[in-house]
């Protein structure tokens, strides 16, 4: 079915999405050792700072599609039990469509401060990072996202309930 295959290409994106997330995390983990041990022997790792705040946005929004995927948000169900199912997947749906339209004003409005970015040339204060490659990457990893949380609706929408968990995911 098509819409089988596209929760297995959201998944596949979330899976690349995570895999950045997690490399931005290693390398955050490593400057800051680095850093910390440089600046103990009296030579701090120059740039240190630049490094760990751009490559933060990798680690953030490459780890958001997945803690969706994985029901990792947190939930407020206190009304839940006193709703019908109807009415609770119609808020889980509206929810979604939401977390959706969020993500895509995301995207748009980084985009286009990454092509001002572009044109201005601007770029981290030490190393000379160009921003825009990082807002970019900001960009597809909102776009990846917002498909996520518009799959996840349209999956509850047409089976009455979310996609099948994620292999490992807390059920």
């Amino acid at each position: 079915m098509m819409l089988d295959r596209l929760v297995r290409l959201s998944d596949a994106l979330i899976a690349l999405s995570a895999m950045i997330g997690t490399a931005g995390l290693i390398v955050v983990t490593g400057v800051i050792v680095a850093d910390v041990t440089g600046r103990n022997l009296g030579a701090p790792l120059f740039g240190a700072q630049d490094l760990v705040t751009m490559t933060m946005v990798l680690v953030v929004f490459g780890g958001m599609a997945l803690c969706d995927r994985t029901g990792g948000h947190i939930a407020v169900d206190i009304f839940q039990p006193w709703f019908p199912d109807r009415v609770n997947r119609a808020i889980d749906v509206l929810a979604a469509l939401l977390g959706a339209v969020i993500f895509l004003a995301i995207a748009y409005a980084v985009f286009r401060s990454a092509q001002l970015s572009q044109m201005l040339n601007l770029s981290t204060n030490l190393l000379r990072l160009p921003t825009a490659w990082f807002q970019f990457a900001l960009v597809g990893l909102s776009l990846v996202s917002a498909l996520a949380l518009s799959l996840r609706a349209a999956v509850t929408l047409i089976r009455g309930a979310p996609p099948a968990p994620w292999p490992g995911a807390d059920p």
